[in-house]
């Protein structure tokens, strides 16, 4: 049985899974964390790379290994190969002003004409998680830094290069031999996904020269080998990388409830959204991802639990208690502004208060609700940009409760599988890792719950509630 790795370098930690090829049997894991904050140095994960493949027992069984890593990182390399400086992570947002900036202009000032622009370009408007944004801020706040830049890559693209037997000092051939994958690739600003080219101009504009950029290798594709003789994958952006995890095709929408909400499909349609609410990616086996988020998800739950003083799991049968439409009650759960739609000052509103309806049960339902008519918008969304939704595959810690699943069922109108807890994101690493073995990505089996939409063509009233609230907070 020829075993395969998978690893997930997310923010938080470094995890490695270990699965047989062929039935995708899991042999052994490990895991190791990585430190806070949101500019850390590579060298930190790959000693917590080092540290999980440990605890997982070696690699030198294993005939392939893919990685998934946390999306639009910055990570900037000199001529030998060092670090420039430690990396500026995904949720770094010192760039924000500079995000704005090259919308302008791209825009000669038009703010629209600019978000045009970008989303006909790349597919996806700037914001200040996206690689390109960072790199401006590096050219105007660090501009030796940025003059000593010879090439640009993301944290999976490094990873993979050093577990290729390159890194610190290995000289500006080993450059050259960088690799990365679509996914991660059209996470950065400056590749059009729809294309598959990267845009030299977009570098010149932001680092000031244009760098060796990884090569874009193919979803199964050897990006090269380790020094022991293990093929290396392509690997993938977290998102996709996910998708991969729980075997998404097209017609399939991933919906995760964590922290924040996350709404992406696999596509056979690229997204261009001007409006900035859908990025444009790309996924992991040639098709799209295009991709929404909220940024009110779980943490609207504790609140809730925490004001009622129940569990989250009495929280759930509280819910459940309560009539479909929480007797009238309506949460827009803006507790935290919102980027879907794009309000970051907006605040948590609760409409419908009346006597008889103000109950635990209902205001336990009306957060369930107000959360998942969230992320409806987020699925209406992609919609609006072509996307055929014909299953919804619900992830994530807040994807475990029985009234989130017999909720989100109804408010997406479509049917809803809810994936067996794991580590999707290695998971589809070690899938991607096994596909480079045969050529072809491999069934492996996916337990889960499968959750029946209500039959029928009509919204619910409370999304068409909601709806209405929502509408009536972004107008201010």
């Amino acid at each position: 049985m020829p075993l395969v790795a998978g690893i997930d370098s997310s923010t938080q930690s470094c995890k490695v899974v270990i699965r047989d090829s062929t039935t995708g049997a899991l042999v052994r894991q490990g895991r190791a964390s990585h430190p806070e904050g949101t500019e850390v140095h590579p060298d930190h994960w790959w000693a917590a790379l080092q540290e999980a493949i440990a605890q997982a027992g070696g690699l030198e069984d294993v005939e392939a290994v893919s990685v998934g890593g946390q999306q639009h990182g910055m990570v900037c390399l000199d001529e030998s190969g060092d670090v420039v400086r430690p990396a500026l992570l995904w949720n770094d947002t010192r760039s924000a002003p500079d995000a704005e900036a090259l919308i302008l202009d791209a825009g000669e000032g038009d703010a629209s004409a600019g978000a045009e622009y970008w989303a006909s370009s790349t597919g996806t408007v700037p914001v200040a998680s996206l690689t390109a944004t960072k790199l401006r801020w590096l050219a105007l706040n660090e501009p030796a830094n940025a003059e000593r830049t010879a090439a640009v890559c993301l944290p999976h693209d490094w990873l993979s290069w050093r577990l290729a037997g390159y890194g610190p000092g290995t000289g500006p051939s080993s450059l050259e031999l960088l690799r990365t994958d679509r996914s991660d690739a059209s996470g950065t600003g400056y590749y059009a996904a729809h294309s598959g080219e990267y845009l030299p101009e977009v570098l010149e504009r932001t680092l000031g020269h244009v760098p060796v950029l990884p090569v874009v290798v193919g979803p199964l594709e050897a990006a090269g080998k380790t020094p022991s003789g293990a093929l290396i994958g392509p690997g993938a952006g977290d998102n996709a990388a996910a998708g991969l995890g729980v075997s998404a095709a097209v017609g399939d929408v991933v919906i995760s409830i964590g922290t924040s909400g996350t709404v992406f499909a696999v596509s056979d349609v690229p997204a261009r959204d001007a409006s900035g609410l859908v990025a444009g990616f790309a996924d992991a086996t040639g098709n799209f991802l295009p991709l929404a988020c909220t940024l009110n998800a779980t943490r609207i739950f504790d609140a809730t639990a925490a004001l009622l003083g129940v569990t989250l799991m009495e929280l759930g049968e509280l819910a459940l208690s309560a009539p479909q439409g929480a007797g009238g009650l309506t949460l827009v759960p803006y507790f935290e502004g919102e980027r879907t739609p794009n309000l970051p000052e907006a605040t948590g509103s609760l409409h419908g208060l009346t006597v008889s309806n103000y109950t635990p049960a209902n205001l336990a339902r009306a957060a369930i609700e107000g959360v998942l008519c969230s992320l409806a918008d987020g699925l209406a969304a992609l919609q609006a940009q072509g996307v055929e939704a014909q299953r919804i595959i619900l992830v994530g810690g807040g994807a475990q409760s029985t009234a989130v699943q017999q909720v989100a069922a109804t408010a997406f109108g479509l049917p809803v599988f809810v994936p067996a807890p794991g580590e999707y994101v290695a998971d589809g690493a070690a899938r991607q890792a096994a596909g480079i073995l045969t050529g072809q990505l491999p069934s492996w089996p996916l337990e889960g719950v499968d959750v029946t939409a209500v039959d029928s063509t009509e919204a619910p009233e409370f999304l068409t509630r909601y709806r209405q609230h929502a509408a009536k907070v972004a107008m201010g």
